[in-house]
């Protein structure tokens, strides 16, 4: 937990403090002052004996006890600094700006954890190295700028990157959004990002603690932290957005699977963040959009009305909301009559709603008048407006106020006119409104955050034989799995594979027929991408036809065996999964076969995965209409592919030694699911 010394210091010694703002030292004391934090301050500068009214040392041995340090010197200096601190003044907070740490070298990083050790030693907490500091109510500990002046309600957020915390506050205060609590951490030497969201969910209190979280984050220490503490977090009412950086994963790996070459641990970040209900963007303007949509109250339906005075944005606009699954439903009868009648020559109704640019402030709010009591088939509305700058705007921004907050409908405003109505735009600000400056952003970002799912449970353990699956386990090589152990697994865990025997010699071949029946199918045993060296073998009819295929099977290179088995149709799905440290396993899901590869078209998710979570992976493929059924063709039953996934993840959580395993294809019926080919590979470290 972090210390009461960092969030609520009664006394602070900046080391490093000066005169000079253009150094972290001197800014960070000057902000303290500016924003009058009501402790002790001090500061440690042997060149000065006070620095604008606050007692300055020549050295922390001169100091008197004090809660806080916030620390603004050569990294060199700081390991003995702290240790005076921490074993003779009683310092249990510190805030280190100083770089030279564990984000250079392998010295940096020993350094770093030293410093770490001394400060845990005497029961403290630190921030950074490497940071600008942290804002709160009581005190502003940063050098670098913007502060937001601090709002109770605004949004908490934390970021590993100074400079991004910076960038996300430039772009944000402009458009309204507020801010209580920030927390830049830098390299994490002691506290990161999960430490911070369990600090949020202990102390969260529905009635005074923020609703709105954003994380900014280079890296996920510890996934079953972040999941407890995030999802947590939601369930009590909070929304959660986060940018994880680092979204392509360097190099290429030597991968044997399917499931390998579509899986990563970016695909489990961002299947960690589904599972825990956050939001991953992929820049600072969809952070901030999502944040300032937060501040609206959830959306009760996904039909909006596109209010505007120029067309081309209303056109871009629609077309970004029914591309993210929103709608833009038709607006006519008596009552659209009637609106129309209100406006100008020239306006439409149907939605978009376009009053023209000549359109007037009554006449908005005679249109949020009627969207909000007559259409019924509306849920929120949109309004884009801004100006030539040939007259002012006030008279419109006060009727969406005055609409804002009377309606019950949520009304989102479009102002894109930051420069010709920059007066008009910042006074409609401090009536506590946020803003949107781009439509086809705004619109893409309020897709997402409607199509969101809530965290999913942790779902009860599938039944299954957990005593053979460890013996089974325990007893095989490291390596890929046979395809009778494989069988045997799938046995125990409810997973059905198509009939099979694995055959070394002709004369095995031609006894298996009598069990395999035909048609079948022959694969030969050894090869990884079989079909890539023609070694599977399909409508085989005849006992020639055994004999043939199993000669040429066994004359290819590195053929072991050759696997016989009986023949089904179907529609091919996929399941795979893959373990990404530190995330344990990434579960995929998709069309199987040949399409798996072209299309790429999966879904992903950590283990464990639960029914529900089950379904959502399925419900979310673009191909889910293939499996539902489509054009009079069969498609697959939901429920056994749902359920083969639950059971597969059963599998990984007995067995944790698998790290790479693909069912390709499973062949899906209305009436049934059954495995035709796997492969399992295990690892004991």
């Amino acid at each position: 937990m972090i210390s009461e010394a960092i969030l609520n210091p009664r006394s602070i010694v900046v080391v490093g403090g000066s005169n000079d703002h253009t150094k972290p030292g001197g800014k960070v004391l000057y902000n303290l002052l500016l924003h009058k934090y009501e402790g002790q301050l001090f500061a440690i500068n042997p060149k000065e004996s006070e620095i604008r009214g606050v007692p300055c040392f020549p050295s922390c041995e001169e100091l008197p006890p004090v809660d806080l340090a916030i620390i603004a010197i050569a990294a060199k200096y700081v390991e003995e600094t702290i240790q005076i601190l921490a074993t003779q003044k009683s310092c249990k907070g510190f805030i280190l700006f100083s770089a030279g740490f564990g984000e250079t070298d392998e010295a940096g990083k020993e350094l770093e954890h030293r410093i770490v050790q001394i400060i845990e030693e005497y029961g403290g907490t630190i921030i950074g190295p490497n940071c600008i500091g942290i804002i709160t109510q009581k005190y502003k500990g940063v050098f670098a700028g913007p502060i937001p002046e601090y709002d109770p309600f605004g949004c908490d957020c934390v970021s590993e990157s100074g400079a991004t915390m910076v960038y996300i506050l430039e772009m944000a205060i402009p458009r309204g959004l507020k801010f209580r609590d920030i927390f830049s951490i830098g390299n994490s030497a002691q506290i990161g990002i999960e430490d911070i969201l369990e600090y949020w969910d202990q102390t969260f209190d529905p009635l005074t603690s923020s609703k709105i979280k954003l994380l900014y984050m280079e890296k996920v220490s510890d996934p079953e932290r972040f999941l407890k503490h995030a999802s947590s977090l939601v369930k009590k009412g909070c929304r959660i957005a986060a940018i994880k950086s680092g979204a392509t994963d360097e190099g290429s790996r030597a991968v044997s699977s399917h499931t390998g070459s579509l899986s990563g641990s970016n695909i489990a970040v961002s299947a960690l963040f589904r599972k825990a209900g956050v939001i991953r963007c992929s820049s600072r303007i969809e952070l901030v959009y999502m944040a300032a949509i937060f501040t609206f109250p959830p959306l009760k339906g996904s039909r909006i009305a596109v209010i505007t005075h120029a067309g081309g944005p209303g056109v871009m606009l629609t077309d970004e909301l029914i591309k993210g699954g929103m709608k833009v439903p038709r607006i006519e009868g008596p009552k659209a009559d009637a609106l129309l009648s209100e406006l100008y020559p020239g306006s439409s109704v149907s939605n978009p709603i376009d009053f023209l640019a000549t359109g007037t402030a009554a006449q908005l709010g005679k249109i949020l008048d009627a969207v909000e009591n007559d259409f019924d088939e509306i849920d929120a509305s949109v309004v884009v407006f801004g100006t030539t700058g040939m007259w002012r705007v006030d008279d419109v921004y006060k009727v969406l106020h005055e609409k804002m907050n009377s309606g019950k409908k949520p009304v989102f405003p479009i102002l894109p006119s930051v420069v010709q109505a920059a007066e008009e735009v910042s006074l409609f600000h401090t009536m506590g409104h946020v803003n949107f400056t781009d439509e086809v952003s705004f619109g893409y970002v309020l897709s997402r955050i409607y199509r969101r799912h809530k965290p999913f449970e942790k779902p009860i353990a599938a039944l299954c034989d957990r005593e053979r699956i460890r013996k089974i386990i325990e007893s095989s090589e490291e390596g890929y799995l046979s395809p009778e152990t494989i069988k045997i697994l799938f046995e125990c865990v409810n997973i059905p594979l198509a009939k099979q025997r694995t055959v070394f010699t002709i004369e095995e071949a031609e006894n298996a027929i009598e069990e395999i029946r035909f048609p079948m199918v022959m694969k030969v045993n050894g090869p990884i991408h079989k079909s890539d060296i023609g070694g599977v073998r399909l409508n085989i009819s005849t006992l020639e036809e055994v004999r043939k295929n199993f000669k040429e099977l066994m004359e290819i290179a590195d053929a072991e065996s050759v696997l016989m088995q009986q023949q089904k149709k179907g529609t091919e799905v996929f399941i795979g999964a893959s373990k990404e440290e530190p995330f344990g396993h990434v579960i995929l899901c998709g069309l199987g076969g040949i399409f798996i590869e072209v299309f790429k078209d999966v879904t992903s998710a950590i283990a464990p995965v639960g029914i529900d979570e089950a379904h959502s992976m399925i419900q979310h493929l673009k191909s889910y209409p293939i499996i539902q059924g489509t054009r009079g063709k069969e498609g697959v039953n939901e429920e056994l592919f749902a359920n083969s996934i639950v059971n597969l993840s059963a599998l990984l959580e007995i067995a944790p030694e698998i790290i790479e395993l693909d069912i390709n294809p499973l062949l899906g019926t209305s009436t049934s699911l059954i495995a035709v080919d796997a492969r399992i590979r295990i690892a004991r470290t």
